[in-house]
């Protein structure tokens, strides 16, 4: 018996009408995945922020090559604390311990060195090995008791800047710490949160005329200063490991739905002190920074720090209640934070008005956030 074609070839134009109208099968627009992406307000943001110091600080050097490198830097030290704050954010739990472990690390390092006389390379790691059992007595506590990790780490915020000033005024009478510049030079640890990279670029740069150079012939910006490749280091491997990776997957399972997660296989608790220690990993290598760059250690820096930085994670996208928001919308948080902070500075705006600054702008990115979040479900 032969097959009736038209019948068949019926079947497949049905079926094929069928698949065009599946939603699953339905090509998304390029203007819906720009609006779900968590970073677009950022994005935004920036660019506003930019065009309008580009216009209100022109000729006050803002935009030349040393102001562009003082408000990276600006932005490069909140956001090497804020891509490890976005991670935490992400995974449904916030960090206030951030600033006093800054504090209490640049202790950790400068004591042993200048009262002591332990190598420089040593004191690093024993601040590291510190930082890391901060970070899991937070995740540990945070786990095992059920408590909101606001409460746990508010009391590690008083906890480790108290240990800060008792030890110091303990061990040296004092609360800060001077003399470490002179233990950087040769030591191999020291060196990679010390410096400047890219020398040689800018002098080539500055040879040729790129560059303005200083009465001595030297360029005015002599390199890229270290803390710069930090963040955008750590910056492209959160997001490697949020897009990439079956960790970044549990991460936003864990902010997401924790119990739906922990039903799926997610090792929710492991991934959650991870994220603890990473935030305090990530305190620790802010303070090896501007241990080495002041040569000397204070007991009140890292101060509100740990504020700074959840709204540089806010501004870039993230939700408070977790399962949403990226290390790159951080970054763009960090980087509206370095413009505002400078471009006040260049256009002699009253910096005592800084904070009023920093309040509207988390307020103003809270308010876009959840527009755009309600365009987004619109949409769907």
């Amino acid at each position: 018996m032969q097959p009736n074609h038209s019948t068949s070839t019926g079947n497949a134009s049905s079926a094929e009408s069928v698949a065009r109208q599946d939603e699953r099968l339905r090509a998304i627009p390029l203007w819906k995945k720009a609006l779900s992406r968590p970073e677009l307000g950022a994005l935004a943001g920036t660019v506003l922020v930019l065009a309008f110091f580009i216009v209100a600080a022109r000729g006050t050097g803002m935009f030349t090559p040393a102001g562009i490198v003082n408000f990276l830097e600006v932005a490069a030290q909140l956001g090497i604390i804020a891509t490890a704050a976005a991670l935490l954010m992400i995974g449904g739990e916030f960090d206030l311990s951030i600033g006093s472990m800054i504090g209490l690390a640049g202790i950790l390092i400068a004591i042993p060195v200048v009262q002591y006389g332990f190598p420089l390379w040593s004191a690093i790691l024993v601040a590291l090995a510190c930082a890391g059992l901060v970070g899991w007595l937070n995740g540990y506590l945070v786990n095992r008791t059920g408590l909101p990790s606001f409460i746990v780490t508010l009391g590690f915020l008083f906890i480790l800047r108290g240990m800060a000033i008792g030890i110091s005024r303990l061990l040296t009478g004092r609360t800060q710490i001077g003399g470490i510049h002179h233990h950087i030079e040769g030591d191999w640890l020291a060196m990679l949160f010390s410096g400047e990279v890219a020398t040689g670029l800018f002098s080539w740069m500055a040879t040729h005329g790129w560059i303005a150079t200083n009465f001595a012939g030297n360029p005015v910006v002599t390199g890229i200063p270290i803390s710069i490749v930090w963040w955008l280091g750590l910056t492209a491997v959160a997001t490697w490991v949020l897009l990439c990776t079956p960790y970044g997957n549990w991460i936003y399972a864990s902010g997401g739905d924790a119990n739906a997660a922990r039903n799926s296989g997610v090792p929710v608790h492991r991934v959650k002190i991870s994220l603890f220690m990473f935030t305090a990993f990530s305190a620790t290598i802010f303070a090896c920074l501007q241990v080495m760059d002041t040569g000397s250690a204070d007991t009140i820096r890292g101060l509100l720090k740990e504020l700074e930085a959840i709204i540089a994670v806010v501004i870039g996208g993230a939700l408070l209640t977790g399962g949403y928001g990226s290390a790159i919308g951080a970054a763009l948080g960090a980087l509206i934070f370095g413009l505002v902070q400078m471009g006040i500075f260049y256009t002699g705006v009253n910096t005592d008005w800084f904070q009023v600054f920093l309040g509207l702008m988390l307020l103003i990115a809270v308010l876009f956030n959840n527009f755009m979040r309600k365009k987004v479900m619109e949409a769907k």
